[in-house]
């Protein structure tokens, strides 16, 4: 009789928890217009939608692996997949906005856990030379959830009702919550250590806060005083987070981690990929709908072949990791990135679609590029002990770099676009659509500049630290303790 091994039980139960939990957000953003109609409020109102679950997030990714690691993986994960399931059925039959904004912070709670375990169990399965293969496992949800989510969420949304945005997380929940019943294996360490109370609130308040700061300074301006309050905000409890810390002897967020020359070069990279990636696929969203007329559908299809390319290139990155090592796989992939973010300047108003779509080809590449090296090559001297707390601070990492490199991108759009406004005839139709593509230009330098960081930072990465993780490792041996070098 055919049997999975068990890695691959807890590859496929993660998968469908990741699927349900990105193709939520990607849904959701075409429904917002609809949501505001619905309920009768503006953006301001609206918003909070999008920010209520953001910050429950913040406030529980940095603890999810002490909770997991106290109460056992298993357990957590189970727990987090029904809260998000249920928060889920309450969105959707929400009939006041305050209802559908607690039933999203709710969402948040489940979410701000399920990433962070689902991840330290999927590395725990794979042993350190097989871990590769677990990073091409992680690219089948994070390629395919963003790419259907809009198509999903446009049909939904005008053949159906805007409920079943939410509704649709039920079935995959349910499925998500039987694999891991019947699966996966409790996982639990004999000294968790005291609850860091101080470190809880001190890392939950401030990355909400710097989460919260970055997001409407993006929107609402950098002099806003509920934004200069809220970095201030974040700069002092971060600060007092980073004291207590490094100062206690069981650490809610062991920032020590950071000290390891792969795991701190790795979590610097994530910036740097995550923002030069997110840069260009939050404006081109804006650039084909806004200045192009094409509809959210349309675009979708637009940016689906993206992800069908790094999808592939996943697979292939993913079987040749272990000879070629993730120095030479990580500079290709941001020299990649670098060479589209510069052909992006070539687009303008009327450029042909399909000359995008190839661009968008060679981005998905550069993507499958970095996305295995950079996730197995981070967490190769992790050991078993401290993978739920080194799974937390990468996803802490990957929210700040998410919020951060689109508030940078959405800020250099528009001063750009204003600096252009500035210097042509607004009642000449052409040389206004002109200054608005001189904007998207400025703003696609962005990803430029995160991709030739990402290129110097890539020259600290040394294949040797990411030996056990390689082919010719030692398979029995465990990964080596993370070094301070």
């Amino acid at each position: 009789m055919f049997r999975l091994e068990y890695k691959w039980l807890v590859g496929i139960t993660f998968v469908l928890g990741l699927i349900m939990q990105i193709l939520d957000i990607t849904i959701l953003n075409v429904a917002l217009a609809t949501l505001g109609r619905e309920f009768g409020v503006g953006a301001a109102t609206l918003q909070w939608v999008l920010t209520g679950y953001m910050i429950s997030l913040a406030v529980f990714i940095p603890s999810s692996g002490w909770i997991a690691d106290r109460f056992g993986s298993k357990r957590t994960f189970q727990f987090a997949v029904v809260v998000f399931t249920v928060a889920s059925v309450l969105c959707g039959m929400a009939s006041e906005m305050w209802m559908l904004v607690a039933a999203r912070v709710l969402q948040g709670v489940g979410g701000g856990m399920l990433v962070p375990v689902g991840q330290a169990m999927l590395f725990r399965a794979f042993p350190a030379h097989e871990r590769a293969k677990a990073g091409a496992v992680l690219s089948i949800p994070i390629t395919i959830a963003p790419t259907l989510g809009p198509v999903l969420g446009g049909v939904l949304v005008e053949y159906a009702s805007w409920r079943w945005i939410f509704f649709i997380n039920v079935p995959v929940g349910a499925l998500t919550l039987l694999f891991t019943v019947l699966f996966l294996r409790e996982e639990r360490r004999d000294h968790p250590g005291r609850f860091d109370l101080p470190g809880f609130v001190l890392a939950g308040a401030g990355l909400a806060a710097l989460l919260f700061g970055l997001d409407q300074g993006a929107q609402l301006g950098w002099t806003r005083p509920e934004v200069c309050g809220s970095l201030a905000a974040a700069v002092l409890l971060v600060s007092g987070l980073v004291w207590r810390e490094l100062r206690v002897a069981e650490p809610m967020l062991d920032l020590r981690l950071l000290g390891g020359r792969l795991f701190g070069t790795g979590n610097a990279l994530l910036l740097c990929q995550t923002a030069a990636m997110f840069g260009v696929l939050f404006l081109l969203p804006l650039y084909l709908q806004d200045l192009r007329g094409v509809s959210p559908m349309q675009a979708g299809l637009v940016l689906m072949p993206q992800a069908m390319s790094m999808l592939a290139v996943t697979q292939v990155v993913s079987r040749v990791y272990g000879r070629v090592g993730p120095k030479r796989l990580l500079l290709a992939g941001f020299a990649v990135q670098l060479c589209v973010a510069a052909a992006l300047q070539l687009i303008g108003a009327g450029s042909s679609l399909w000359f995008l779509v190839g661009l968008l080809v060679v981005q998905g590449a550069a993507m499958g590029l970095l996305m295995t090296p950079l996730q197995t090559a981070t967490f190769a001297r992790v050991e078993p002990a401290q993978m739920g707390q080194a799974s937390s601070m990468f996803n802490v990492s990957r929210q700040v770099a998410t919020a951060l490199g689109t508030a940078i991108v959405a800020t250099v759009l528009v001063v750009a676009t204003s600096h252009a406004m500035s210097t042509v005839d607004q009642s000449v139709p052409g040389q206004v659509v002109a200054a608005q593509m001189g904007g998207y230009h400025g703003a696609f330098l962005t990803a430029v500049l995160f991709a030739l960081l990402g290129l110097a930072l890539t020259t600290r990465v040394r294949d040797a630290d990411a030996a056990p993780t390689l082919d010719g490792a030692h398979r029995e041996r465990a990964p080596q303790p993370i070094d301070a070098g």
